[in-house]
This record gives structure tokens, C-alpha cells and sequence, in this order.
């Protein structure tokens, strides 16, 4: 019988909800699979301050991704703490959720929540605290094996968007933005089910407002975390950040059918960065 403290532990914990179907749940054929993914490397070191990576199943979108994290790995700062954004799936509210558990487990293990930085965001209006929305989605789950290959160990804030405007999201970033020490990736794929070739218009369109700072012109069409990745522009602005085009793609350039592909791209943001052009290959 389970006694109440295993279950009190349970619940402290959000356990993997993809793990099988989006990425392997076998530790070692994961380590194997996202070791592959980061295999390819950027022009250097440098302080990109944050990163835009997609979050599909790891077979269609993990090469892009794997894009986005091996920019992140050469860094010159150690990373000890990860804000990680997405938009929410499965549940519909109004706002930016946060968990009520207090850390994220995977194959490769679990990963301790960031209670000081919650701390600091919990007083927004629209922020609130729910396992129910983070339990069953993938948007946060899927980019933590790369983290966690990458990090020795380090703290996670997990953010999961609702309806909520794009400044709200900037004003969420912008008191949990922190130094050298934090990075800040966002999760989200571009157009869905679209034939090949007019998914690489609309992503190029799409790449396009995101080199240009064009955080209005975003929409659901252009992508699925378009109110994450137009908070992160704002707030870059802001900053004095730019984005930087590392990888720009889909799924029928890797292991999809080519009728009705989604589109994944990765971008780096940083105080220099210039607009790097890609091929529609999964290397890109």
C-alpha cells in the first residue's frame, strides 16, 4: 500500500508525459539520441542570452533543436538556471502558468524548480500556480534531455502561456531575466499542416518578423508559441538583443510525409548577432 509520504513525493514531482513517444524512455538510448542532435556546433564562443528551439517528437524536430542547445553549450558563462517558455496545449486559461511541483523528471533524471525566481513572478495578475496545466504537455519536457546533457546541473522555471498579451510576457521575463548565470529559451514550432513548399514560404515569412523585430506581425498561423517568442522580442528590444537565424526547416525535410509538414526554426539572441541565411535541410 502506498503509504502518504510516497505520495506527497509523487506529487512534489511531474513526471515525463512523452517519454516513449516524442524521445526514447530508455536512458541510454536517449543519451545516444541528443548526443547525435548536438553534434553540430555554432562559429564560437559567445553570450547568447537566450534561444528559440522547437519541440516536436525528437525524429522530426530534434536536429533543429539540437541546433539551438549546442549554440547555447558555448556560452563563455556557466548556465545555472534555464526560464523555459512554451505555449500550452491541452489546457485553455487565461494567463502564464506555473507548476505547483517542485522539480521536472525525465529519463536522464530530475530537474529542482527555481523557487526564488516563482517567488518573484507569483504577484502578476496573470500568473498562476497549476500542475493540471503543465502535467500533460510537452512544450517544457522536451527540451530537457538537451539541458540536462549540457548542464552539470542547474535550476529550471517553467512557463506555460495561455491567452495573455505579449507585453505580459515581457513583463514576466523582464523580472526573471537575470544575469550571466540564466539563459532564457523558448519552445515552440512554426506553421502546422501545410504542404512542403508553402510551409517554407510561411516560415520564411515567419524567420523574416523574428530577424526584424517584427513582434506585432506574429500570430497563431506563424506559430504555435507566438505569444512566448513575441514577449521574448520585446523584452530584446528592450535589451539592445538580436536574433540570429541558426536553423530553419521542417518536418518533411526529416522524417515526415511532405503533404502536411510543420515547420521548426532556431534562432539565438545576443547583442551582436547577424542573420545567418539556412537551407531547407535538416542540417539547415
Amino acid at each position: 500500500m502506498e503509504t502518504n509520504g510516497k505520495r506527497s513525493m509523487m506529487a512534489q514531482i511531474r513526471p515525463p508525459a512523452v517519454a516513449g513517444s516524442f524521445y526514447p524512455a530508455d536512458p541510454g538510448r536517449l543519451r545516444t539520441m541528443v548526443s547525435g542532435f548536438l553534434a553540430e556546433t555554432s562559429t564560437g564562443t559567445h553570450n547568447a542570452k537566450a534561444v528559440i528551439a522547437p519541440h516536436a517528437g525528437y525524429m522530426y524536430s530534434g536536429a533543429v533543436a539540437g541546433r539551438a542547445f549546442s549554440y547555447i553549450s558555448e556560452r563563455t558563462h556557466p548556465i545555472e538556471r534555464v526560464v523555459l517558455i512554451g505555449p500550452s496545449h491541452f489546457v485553455r486559461f487565461r494567463g502564464i502558468a506555473v507548476p505547483q511541483a517542485r522539480a521536472f523528471e525525465t529519463p536522464l533524471g530530475r530537474v529542482p524548480i527555481d523557487g526564488q525566481s516563482l517567488a518573484s513572478i507569483s504577484d502578476l495578475p496573470f500568473v498562476l500556480r497549476s500542475d493540471a496545466v503543465h502535467c500533460p504537455d510537452h512544450a517544457i519536457e522536451v527540451e530537457l534531455p538537451f539541458l540536462q546533457m549540457l548542464l552539470p546541473g542547474f535550476l529550471l522555471l517553467p512557463l506555460l502561456v495561455g491567452q495573455v498579451r505579449p507585453k505580459d510576457v515581457a513583463d514576466a521575463l523582464r523580472l526573471v531575466w537575470g544575469g550571466s548565470e540564466s539563459i532564457i529559451v523558448v519552445s515552440s514550432d512554426l506553421s502546422h499542416f501545410h504542404g512542403c513548399n508553402a510551409a517554407r514560404r510561411l516560415d520564411a515569412a515567419t524567420a523574416q518578423k523574428i530577424e526584424s523585430g517584427d513582434w506585432a506581425g506574429l500570430g497563431p498561423d506563424n506559430a504555435c508559441g507566438y505569444l512566448s517568442i513575441a514577449g521574448l522580442m520585446i523584452e530584446a528590444e528592450r535589451r539592445g538583443l538580436k536574433a540570429q537565424r541558426l536553423a530553419l526547416c521542417n518536418s518533411g525535410d526529416t522524417a515526415g510525409p511532405r503533404d502536411q509538414v510543420v515547420g521548426y526554426g532556431a534562432w539565438a539572441f545576443s547583442e551582436s548577432a547577424a542573420s545567418v541565411e539556412t537551407s531547407g535541410s535538416p542540417r539547415c
